[in-house]
């Protein structure tokens, strides 16, 4: 039985460590629940590659596999569509992955893939208290 959705896109995975810190190097968009990092390959043609990591100190084995297996199905049902060909896209979990509803995480998700990051501040206008 087919749906009818011929255009859909298919995502690439990151699976290898010089991949992963290749993507470092590259812009860094942080959110409330996850940190998204963005490489722009230069190579329009391939499709995009996406990664992710959790991290120890967020929870034992159990955790940690939710938290990816919930940015997984974000990524397939929705962010897929909005990522860029030729860019590798790394999700950093934060601990909040787990309790966000379903549907915000995806648009987060969507929106941190959209949109630009922020300038970073200059050391003559950043605040700091002595």
């Amino acid at each position: 039985m087919t749906n009818g959705k011929t255009s859909k896109t298919t995502v690439g995975r990151l699976k290898s460590r010089p991949q992963f810190l290749a993507v470092r190097t590259g812009e860094s968009r942080r959110g409330r629940t996850f940190l998204l990092e963005v490489l722009d390959r230069q190579a329009p043609d391939s499709p995009p590659r996406v990664g992710f990591t959790v991290t120890k100190k967020h929870g034992n084995a159990v955790a940690r596999n939710r938290m990816r297996r919930r940015l997984k199905e974000a990524v397939r049902q929705s962010a897929g569509f909005a990522m860029k060909a030729g860019h590798d896209y790394v999700i950093v979990a934060r601990r909040e992955v787990l309790t966000v509803p379903f549907a915000e995480l995806t648009a987060q998700l969507a929106e941190r893939i959209n949109g630009r990051p922020r300038p970073k501040r200059s050391e003559e206008t950043r605040s700091r208290k002595a």
